[in-house]
C-alpha cells in the first residue's frame, strides 16, 4: 500500500507505513518502505533514521543518496557533501551514482555555490546521447542550475535537452522551455466560455446546430 499510494496520496502512505512499522519494525523493507513514506512527507530526521535503520540490517548503500539528500533536507548540505565524497558512493551503481551527482550538485545550490553546482553536472553522463532513466532529471538540474546562474541561453538548450529525453513526464522541462521562450498557455474551456455572450450556455449553442 505504501508502494501504491506514495505519489498519489503521501500521507495515506504515510499511515500505512506507521502501521507496519507497530507490526515488523525488525523487518529490513519495512524500514525501508517507512523512510520512503516520510521523505515523501518531508519528514526528513524520521525518514533518515528509517534509511539508516535499513541500511544496517542490509548492508547494502543503494539508499545512501537518499540519506545525503535527506541531510540536506535537514539544513545540513555541508553533511551531504561528506557523504558524497565517502567511499560508500564507489560502490553505487551507475543510477546511484548519477543521483549522488545530484544531490551534492543541490547542496552546493543550498551554499550558494552555483558555478560548482554547475561544475558538479558536468560528468559523461550529461554529455551522452543516450538516454538512460536518469537522464531527464540530470539535463534538468543542470538547466535550472544554468538558468540560476544567469547563463539562459545554455539554459534553454539544456531544457529542450531534457524535453528529448523526459519521455515519461518526469519533470516540467517543457513547462520551464515554454516560459523562456515567453509562450503562455491558455485553456480552451475558459476561452470558449469568454467568447459566450452572458447567459448563453452549451444547450444553446446545441439548439442551434
Amino acid at each position: 500500500m505504501v508502494a501504491r499510494l506514495i505519489d498519489e496520496d503521501p500521507e495515506g502512505a504515510y499511515g500505512y507505513a506507521k502501521v507496519a512499522l507497530r507490526l515488523a519494525s525488525r523487518v529490513a523493507a519495512v524500514r525501508e518502505a517507512a523512510g520512503f513514506a516520510a521523505y515523501a512527507n518531508q519528514k526528513y530526521s524520521e525518514a533518515l533514521a528509517e534509511f539508516r535503520a535499513a541500511r544496517r540490517m542490509t548492508g547494502t548503500v543503494d539508499l545512501w543518496p537518499l540519506m545525503a539528500d535527506c541531510e540536506r533536507g535537514l539544513g545540513r548540505p555541508e553533511k551531504a557533501l561528506d557523504m558524497a565524497g565517502a567511499p560508500e558512493v564507489h560502490k553505487l551503481d551507475k543510477a546511484g551514482q548519477v543521483e549522488m551527482r545530484l544531490v551534492a550538485a543541490g547542496a552546493r545550490r543550498d551554499m550558494g555555490q552555483l558555478d560548482a553546482a554547475i561544475v558538479t553536472l558536468q560528468s559523461p553522463e550529461l554529455a551522452s546521447n543516450a538516454v538512460q532513466p536518469w537522464t531527464a532529471r540530470l539535463r534538468y538540474a543542470y538547466a535550472d542550475a544554468l538558468l540560476a546562474a544567469g547563463r539562459d541561453r545554455e539554459a534553454r538548450e539544456w531544457f529542450a535537452k531534457a524535453v528529448e529525453a523526459d519521455r515519461d513526464g518526469s519533470t516540467d522541462a517543457s513547462d520551464r522551455l515554454a516560459e523562456l521562450d515567453g509562450v503562455e498557455f491558455v485553456d480552451a474551456l475558459d476561452e470558449d466560455a469568454a467568447g459566450r455572450e452572458p447567459g448563453q450556455g452549451e444547450g444553446e449553442d446545441d439548439a442551434r446546430d
